[in-house]
């Protein structure tokens, strides 16, 4: 189809400029573009107001909206942020039986210097997890590319939450034409925002904080074992685990480790890096611990770098979190409890969590270098949403890929994939 015959529609988008550059983009393309904003939020960040449409009405007609809009635009492809937030899994699914291009922007499976780019769904709803190492092998088998090194830390945290907090200033004071608008979240717009704004100040505060916490742990001189926490109302985490609460999952590993660590033991809980305490997870950590009787070895670090962490820990544990790709380009041990896309059987342990912690299995650390060099030649595309570098860096590739026939694991198994840049872009 040539790209005048394209007309793209978006949804919701990371927050920030992204959607806005991104559709500026492909309109030079020769692509028409629209978008559908639900809040002030939506509208400020798209800059060519003509091409805007304003949903404010109640969400029980967005089903029928949406087929109205694609229907009168006669949009060929659907593009947003995330497929499991209710207006967007409605909207997937209306898609995809109307024969649409499905495009799905996520946070990097493989962070921080790349975002991932699939189609249909992304997490548990990708072609990954359906796809086992013996084929991305054959498909690998037609490129010549090299392994790239694992990045060692997250280079637009600053920008992430600083776009957060101004987006949820715009819904929060600025909503006034968006009077059915009600959040995904279980939280007020205002409440997002003072944890946003709360977490801004005191960044100062918790990198002191951090840096203290990470001295003791690296001075203790025990081995420990790491526990990747997430955040609590992330898409992942309530979507694809088993859990209700990070709390359960706290007390399902602090459980485990005392039944089976070495007593000399101890285990580390990292927050992850965008946390903002509305879990409540240092308390929660404590409480297992007095439970469990391992007060005194188990700890808890709010956020900061993987890199160091991993260089000395003897394990880790997780629900989904993208961050477990870093525990097994290192070759650690890896416990995931949820749907997630690494969660292959060459390389994440089945063990029962006691006896994981007494004898953790080894991954196929080959296995899993050639699954990390499929997603670097398939969805894993160079760049960030946050920082106006990632975003130029995207752009140099983004608009190729959505305007390709195959999509890119599909492209890669038929030897037509492009080659891709892979460069460090934020230090």
């Amino acid at each position: 189809m040539p790209e005048s015959a394209r007309r793209f529609l978006l949804l919701q988008g990371p927050h920030g400029p992204f959607f806005s550059q991104l559709g500026a983009m492909l309109r030079a393309a020769g692509c028409a573009v629209w978008r559908i904003g639900f809040n002030r939020g939506d509208e400020v960040f798209w800059h060519d107001k003509k091409s805007y449409i304003r949903f404010d009405a109640p969400i029980e007609t967005w089903p029928s909206t949406f087929r109205e809009v694609i229907a009168r635009h006669a949009i060929t492809d659907l593009v947003l942020y995330g497929d499991t937030r209710p207006i967007h899994a409605q909207a997937v699914a209306i898609a995809a039986a109307a024969g649409l291009r499905v495009h799905v922007f996520e946070e990097g499976y493989l962070r921080p210097y790349w975002i991932s780019y699939e189609r249909g769904g992304a997490n548990g709803h990708s072609r990954l997890m359906h796809l086992d190492v013996a084929e991305m092998r054959a498909a690998l088998a037609r490129t010549q590319s090299d392994p790239n090194p694992a990045p060692a830390h997250w280079g637009d945290m600053r920008e992430h939450v600083f776009y957060g907090a101004l987006y949820h200033f715009f819904v929060m004071t600025m909503n006034r034409r968006y009077s059915h608008f009600r959040p995904h979240r279980d939280l007020s717009v205002l409440a997002e925002f003072r944890l946003y704004l709360r977490r801004l100040l005191l960044m100062p505060f918790h990198t002191g904080e951090r840096w203290l916490e990470g001295r003791r742990i690296r001075q203790g001189g025990f081995p420990f074992h790491l526990v990747l926490l997430q955040l609590e109302h992330d898409a992942s985490f309530r979507m694809h685990s088993p859990f209700s609460s990070m709390t359960e999952f706290i007390d399902l590993c602090v459980q485990g480790f005392a039944q089976g660590a070495p007593r000399h033991h101890h285990l580390v809980f990292k927050a992850h890096p965008l946390e903002d305490g509305r879990a409540g997870l240092r308390a929660a950590i404590q409480r297992a611990a007095d439970r469990f009787g391992v007060i005194g070895r188990v700890h808890f670090l709010r956020g900061g770098k993987l890199a160091g962490l991993l260089a000395e820990a003897r394990s880790a544990v997780t629900v989904n979190s993208t961050a477990a790709q870093q525990v097994l380009w290192r070759g650690l041990p890896l416990r995931a409890f949820g749907h997630a896309v690494y969660d292959k059987p060459e390389f994440v342990s089945t063990q029962p969590l006691g006896e994981f912690f007494t004898a953790p299995e080894r991954p196929d650390s080959r296995a899993y270098r050639d699954y990390r060099q499929f997603l670097l030649e398939t969805s894993q595309i160079p760049g960030g949403y946050y920082s106006s570098r990632g975003r130029r860096q995207l752009m140099r590739q983004i608009v190729d890929l959505m305007l390709a026939e195959e999509d890119p694991y599909d492209a890669l198994s038929a030897g037509k994939a492009a080659p891709r840049q892979q460069l460090p872009l934020m230090k």
